[in-house]
């Protein structure tokens, strides 16, 4: 009888079990490379070519932008940014620098917030108004989507399917967990990037000197393995 008198605590354990399980579940889901609940998402490109697409996260800022963009033009690589929507707002001229260069321009939401457990009102907000930004730079060509840490689980992905617009992750990522030293950075992509490789870099802020450092032996390193650069809409034609 002491069972019968312990059931609802062992149901109530096993339920608590199975939410914390799913949670973790979801969680994962919600910040994986490969994988998505609707829509089309890329996290490399299936290709033989050695091309690869350089990209650039957040922003722009005035403490990374210009030395990133003078090491492209310095070494004629043409890249994809993904920016923010407050940050193109508050800094224009460094948004019109970026497109008047010849590089892609991507959407990274107006925030920078998580964009899970979101209503897809603010989904939609998030994304247009970033949007409206970009073309203020003058860009004119397809506006990607990557999304903030990476993190999507309904809603975003829904809202980017029903529009016809792809998720675009990476395969390569040095400086992603905290700020690795320059040469770690520069180590760490050379190791990873293979052919069709979408790499990801965080050179913007002030905080992220080594990132900005790691940038010109990157790309002479790439280019003395045989790669070839371009933007993630020209990686995509590769496929």
């Amino acid at each position: 009888m002491k069972w019968l008198r312990r059931k609802p605590t062992i149901i109530t354990a096993i339920v608590l079990v199975v939410f914390l399980a799913a949670a973790a579940t979801l969680w994962n889901v919600a910040g994986a490379r490969t994988f998505q609940f609707f829509g089309e998402l890329v996290d490399r490109v299936d290709t033989d070519e050695k091309v690869v697409a350089l990209t650039f996260d957040d922003g722009p800022d005035p403490a990374g932008a210009r030395q990133v963009l003078d090491v492209l033009d310095e070494q004629q690589v043409k890249a994809t940014f993904f920016l923010m929507g407050r940050d193109l707002e508050k800094h224009p001229g460094l948004g019109r620098d970026i497109a008047g260069a010849g590089h892609e321009i991507g959407n990274h939401t107006y925030h920078h917030q998580r964009m899970i457990g979101v209503l897809p009102s603010t989904v939609a907000k998030e994304v247009e108004d970033t949007d409206a930004q970009i073309r203020k730079t003058g860009y004119q060509g397809d506006i990607h989507f990557r999304p903030p840490n990476g993190k999507k689980l309904f809603a975003l992905p829904h809202y980017l399917a029903q529009h016809n617009r792809k998720t675009i992750m990476w395969d390569v990522e040095p400086d992603s967990a905290g700020t690795p030293g320059t040469e770690q950075i520069v180590q760490e992509t050379l190791s990873n990037t293979r052919p069709g490789s979408i790499i990801l870099l965080h050179p913007m802020y002030g905080s992220r000197d080594q990132t900005r450092q790691a940038l010109r032996p990157i790309i002479t390193g790439l280019k003395e393995r045989g790669y070839r650069f371009v933007t993630v809409s020209a990686l995509l034609r590769t496929a």
